[in-house]
C-alpha cells in the first residue's frame, strides 16, 4: 500500500499530471463529498510558482463544474419527485374510482406540487435568486446552495455565472493569503510529520 501511495502522489507532483489532478480535486470538493481542494492547490502553486494563474483558472473550473453538478442532482431530483408524486396520485384516484371513493372520502391526500422543503428556504432562495450563488464557495452551506438552485430551477446559465465568479475569487484570495504566510510557519507545522513525507 505505502507503494501505490508514493507512486500516486509521485504522478500527481509532475507538472503535466498536476493540472487535471488540481481539476479533479476541485471538482470533488465541490460536490456533496467532504474535502478540501485548497491545499492541493496552494501545494501545487508553491512547487510550480510561475503556474499560479492557470492552477487558480482550473480549479476555478473544476469547482465551478462540481457546483453545476450539484445544481443538476437538485434538478433531477425535483423531477423525480413531482413524477413519483404525479404517478402516486394517478393510482390513488384509479383506487378510489374502482372502490367509489374519492380521494377526499378516503381521507387522502392531495399532491400540491409543493416541494418537500421548509418554505423558508423556499422564499429566501427565490428572493435573491442566482446571485446568493456567489456564496456557493462557503463551507457547509454552499454545496446545498447549488442543489437547492437546482430544485427550484433557476436557470442554470445565471446560476453558472454566479458560481463560476464566487468560486474564483474565494481561490484567487485563498492563494494569495497563504502565498503571504512565511514559509518558515509551514516548516514548524509540518517538523513532525516530516519523516513521515521524507521517507
Amino acid at each position: 500500500m505505502e507503494s501505490f501511495i508514493s507512486w500516486l502522489l509521485g504522478i500527481l507532483a509532475l507538472p503535466g499530471v498536476g493540472l487535471p489532478a488540481i481539476f479533479l480535486v476541485s471538482f470533488l470538493s465541490a460536490t456533496l463529498l467532504p474535502m478540501g481542494s485548497e491545499p492541493a492547490l496552494f501545494g501545487y502553486v508553491t512547487l510550480n510558482p510561475h503556474m499560479l494563474w492557470s492552477a487558480i483558472a482550473v480549479a476555478s473550473a473544476g469547482n465551478t463544474a462540481g457546483g453545476m453538478l450539484d445544481w443538476w442532482m437538485g434538478f433531477a431530483a425535483r423531477r423525480g419527485f413531482v413524477r413519483l408524486k404525479a404517478r402516486r396520485r394517478t393510482h390513488a384516484r384509479a383506487a378510489a374510482l374502482a372502490g367509489g371513493a374519492t380521494p377526499e372520502t378516503t381521507g387522502g391526500k392531495r399532491f400540491n406540487g409543493d416541494a418537500p422543503m421548509s418554505d423558508r428556504y423556499h422564499r429566501w432562495m427565490r428572493r435573491f435568486g442566482p446571485p446568493l450563488l456567489l456564496l456557493s464557495w462557503l463551507p457547509v452551506v454552499g454545496d446545498p446552495l447549488c442543489t437547492l438552485a437546482g430544485w427550484l430551477r433557476l436557470s442554470w446559465r445565471e446560476c453558472l455565472f454566479y458560481i463560476a465568479i464566487g468560486k474564483s475569487l474565494r481561490y484567487i484570495a485563498i492563494t494569495f493569503l497563504m502565498q503571504r504566510v512565511p514559509e518558515s510557519f509551514w516548516h514548524g507545522i509540518f517538523a513532525p510529520f516530516k519523516h513521515l513525507l521524507v521517507g
